[in-house]
């Protein structure tokens, strides 16, 4: 099978895609407005760049009215944001902020999740996520215009909030935590089958 992504409907590329990159991590982005409504949202195009200065990815496309999302709105408008990670216990209420809500309507209430204050940033941190990244916009990259667009937001994470108990020392011990990731469609994983193997030395 070949096939040509620029031949396809988005809504074929976009199936392409995330049955290609898989498993992905989940960035579980909060926002505020400039009058401080709050919003809760979930990513599943995200990834670290860079530990110093230390910059993380995600990327948001638009809506589908061809709106922009309010997440991207918001970080336009003040240039803060906060990822939260998404462990296996928070799965159900990170899937009932996915609707797009008017923006008026603040998904922290929607899913029942607890905003806490953040440390340098204004947006409130999901309490009930382990990992939280308190980030600025560093920038932000458009690509393409309407549905199947979207934008690459690069943040710099200026403080991060680690739950005692995954904090090894030196470093977040992953068998602390149960991360979730996405798959094609409607399928999720877990991070229940893992394994060592040490990079070959020269």
């Amino acid at each position: 099978m070949e096939l040509s992504p620029d031949a396809l409907a988005w809504q074929d590329s976009y199936k392409l895609l995330v049955g290609c990159v898989v498993p992905r991590p989940i960035a579980f982005v909060s926002t505020q407005s400039r009058d401080g409504v709050r919003n809760l949202a979930a990513f599943s195009f995200f990834n670290g760049v860079c530990p110093k200065p230390f910059i993380i990815s995600f990327a948001p496309m638009f809506r589908g009215d061809g709106e922009k999302k309010d997440t991207l709105r918001n970080i336009e408008e003040t240039g803060e944001f906060v990822v939260n990670v998404v462990p296996d216990e928070l799965v159900q209420q990170m899937n009932l902020t996915s609707p797009e809500y008017p923006p008026e309507v603040d998904e922290f209430a929607v899913a029942g999740l607890t905003p806490v204050p953040s440390r340098v940033v204004a947006p409130p941190r999901v309490a009930e996520s382990p990992i939280q990244m308190e980030c600025e916009r560093v920038q932000i990259l458009q690509f393409g215009d309407g549905p199947g667009g979207g934008f690459l937001v690069l943040g710099r994470v200026v403080h991060l909030h680690v739950r005692d108990d995954l904090w090894a020392g030196d470093r977040i011990d992953g068998s602390r935590w149960l991360p979730v990731g996405r798959m094609a469609g409607n399928e999720y994983t877990r991070a229940t089958d893992r394994f060592r193997l040490k990079r070959p030395s020269l």
